[in-house]
């Protein structure tokens, strides 16, 4: 199945007439445009052609725009040159303003710039955020109030989380009506193709493009210096771009920006406004019939048809790109630059949505070359992620339950929840339930028509039972009788005993699992003196610190785990033949299975042990200690996280496919096929 890439706001694929330009600039049109010979004036009448281009779709008039690397190396220029007047002016005894003025929502490059060059060059002003309404735009009643004393303003045309599109010129009066002399900087990299532009018209005196956005090759991006506008040079040197910034151009991506300013330019190539708002009405009514609940973070009024932001109850951010990944669907959790830091959007807090849109939003976004077909398969396989959560019970079905017997481990925040089902009959209990897990936990108990018969803590809990309470209200059941267990409960076949340790309590599944709160050695003691517990009883913990689960072994011996054990995709068909015996497991979760189309390795024998359910089959793995384990995943996290456990727990030969599944794809080998 051919991946859909549906995030497009991080980057895009490259125009083929814009690759076609860059190798036509590389290898005939190579020459150094600062030469006079004829292959150097050759090349310069290129760039100087893409330039006049830019210039005039931008309608920068009398302004001047130099070509860079980007819009990240733009903002650092454009804030260079306004802090450098500004200190000049300083210096002279004029006023300036005391205040660096940000929009809440700006692209980190831009506060992080300002503080940077404001402690280098001295100034000391103050760094203050401009706020948003609860729309994303900015609060222009809150900038009346603080433009007076601005130096300097930064703000964007067009947020690249969630599409919503600034009030320029809301802000362009103010700054009139105010008579205010702040330097104004606007990132303008999200507008480029996708909002009418006429700089030289407005107040604006720098704004940033980059040329990734929109089709061109990464490392290419133009500045727009408005005329008049203080200008310091970033790099110094050989005075290209008549001594804006020095270094030879990037010719090969100037070639490729002209070849993609040549498809703006001819109206035919990309799509229209009415097409692309066309296409997010498709989107938007499969992602609702795929998620019930789904919120959507930013007004459609306001915002590019191009970008979606939205939260689904009761599912985190990871599990829907996993589940999207699994689909072949790519989309990202935020802004690319910062996705890999797993916190919150800081532009949805600035916007004072609730946490949990906050920490769960996903951003699907598209450029204006996609076509109908696409967003029609991009619409099913969306509606196919939906069966698939609903087939795992992760959101309301009217599905026949699939069994799901056994040990669940389901964590956020650093807190462990465990669930109990036993399907024999019918049967469940949770351990150390945590509010936000709470949707989890009632949708697959309901899924799965099972009995609440208690839930139990392994010590006082920390919200005072708010999380049972919710627990109990979302299934619709009385609380007398359904808190806690007195002695022992009869589970199926198996018997649920409550150990009572000093203020806390251990719950023993048998002798096979202990839910215990303290995994210190000394706290297991006098379970092993009463013959409780053995050396190989799981432990399974309320807190999350990655490892998954442990072994009373493991605990009392303090044993650090062997060294990684990690294979490269290319390397797997070899190591399989040598090792005949090894089992291949996948560690994603039953909702990306549901998702996927065809199998994920050919002529392969694959167990799929979720990583929620890594806990109640270590036992048997431990029992051939020396037989080949092979954990992979999507990205190569969770196998990682699942083999690193087994290591710990005393299994010597527990391997991860290192990258996931992503680098088997991109290694196309003949073992991996789409998944």
């Amino acid at each position: 199945m051919k991946e859909i890439y549906l995030d497009s706001n991080a980057t895009t694929c490259v125009l083929p007439a814009a690759v076609a330009a860059a190798r036509q600039a590389m290898e005939q049109g190579y020459g150094n445009p600062s030469s006079t010979h004829a292959t150097g004036l050759q090349a310069k009448a290129m760039m100087d052609g893409v330039r006049q281009r830019a210039a005039r779709l931008l309608g920068v008039g009398d302004g001047r725009l130099m070509f860079n690397s980007g819009a990240t190396e733009g903002i650092q220029t454009a804030v260079l040159s306004a802090l450098c007047a500004l200190r000049e002016r300083r210096d002279a005894g004029k006023r300036i303003g005391s205040l660096l003025l940000y929009g809440a929502t700006e692209h980190k490059a831009v506060p992080e710039s300002l503080a940077h060059w404001n402690r280098l060059l001295g100034l000391n002003l103050e760094v203050r955020k401009l706020p948003v309404d609860a729309q994303g735009r900015h609060d222009l009643q809150a900038l009346g109030a603080l433009i007076g004393d601005a130096a300097m303003l930064c703000t964007m045309a067009a947020n690249n989380e969630t599409g919503v599109v600034s009030d320029l010129s809301g802000i362009a009066h103010l700054l009139q009506e105010r008579g205010a002399d702040a330097y104004w900087m606007v990132d303008c990299v999200q507008a480029l193709g996708k909002l009418k532009l006429n700089l030289a018209a407005t107040r604006i005196d720098y704004a940033p493009f980059s040329g990734h956005k929109l089709y061109a090759p990464k490392g290419i991006g133009m500045l727009y210096v408005r005329a008049g506008a203080p200008f310091t040079p970033l790099m110094m040197g050989g005075g290209q771009e008549a001594g804006l910034r020095s270094g030879t151009e990037n010719m090969a991506g100037i070639a490729a920006l002209g070849a993609v300013l040549g498809a703006l330019d001819d109206g035919k190539t990309f799509r229209s406004d009415a097409d692309l708002a066309a296409f997010r009405v498709q989107l938007v009514a499969s992602l609702e019939r795929a998620f019930p609940g789904i919120v959507f973070n930013m007004p459609f009024d306001l915002s590019l048809p191009t970008t979606l932001n939205f939260s689904v109850p009761g599912l985190s951010s990871k599990e829907l790109l996993d589940l999207f990944d699994a689909a072949r669907v790519r989309v990202s959790s935020g802004s690319a630059c910062s996705a890999a830091k797993a916190l919150p959007s800081y532009v949805l807090e600035a916007m004072h949505v609730p946490q949990w849109r906050a920490s769960s939003a996903i951003r699907l976004s598209f450029g204006p070359l996609i076509d109908a077909a696409t967003i029609t398969a991009a619409c099913a396989r969306i509606e196919r992620c939906g069966e698939a959560l609903r087939s795992s019970c992760l959101s309301p079905s009217t599905l026949a339950p699939s069994p799901q017997d056994g040990v669940v481990q389901l964590s956020v925040d650093g807190q462990c929840t465990w669930l109990l089902s036993d399907l024999a009959s019918a049967s469940c209990v949770v351990i150390d339930p945590v509010a936000a897990l709470v949707p989890r936990l009632a949708a697959f108990i309901r899924c799965q028509h099972l009995a609440l018969r208690a839930i139990v803590h392994t010590a006082a809990p920390a919200d005072h039972g708010v999380a049972r309470l919710a627990l109990l209200q979302e299934l619709e059941i009385e609380q007398v009788g359904r808190v806690d267990i007195d002695g022992e409960l009869a589970l199926g076949q198996q018997r649920l005993r409550r150990i009572e340790c000093g203020e806390t309590h251990v719950y023993l599944l048998e002798q096979r699992f202990a839910f215990i709160g303290n995994l210190a050695s000394e706290a297991l003691a006098p379970l092993l003196e009463a013959a409780l517990l053995t050396q190989d009883t799981v432990l399974c913990a309320s807190g999350d610190d990655g490892s998954i689960c442990d072994t009373v072994r493991t605990v009392q011996d303090g044993s650090v785990p062997a060294a990684e054990l990690q294979l490269d995709a290319a390397a797997l068909p070899a190591f399989l033949r040598q090792h005949p015996d090894a089992i291949l497991v996948d560690v994603r979760e039953a909702y990306e299975h549901a998702a996927c189309v065809g199998t994920v390795f050919e002529d392969c024998e694959v167990r799929s042990v979720p990583l929620s359910r890594l806990a109640g089959q270590v036992a048997a793995w431990l029992q051939q200690p020396q037989r080949p384990l092979v954990f992979f995943c999507r990205s190569g996290n969770r196998s990682a996280r699942a083999s690193a456990c087994l290591r710990r727990l005393g299994h010597g030969a527990a391997w991860q496919l290192n990258g996931g599944m992503a680098m088997a794809e991109a290694t196309r080998h003949p073992l991996a096929i789409a998944a």
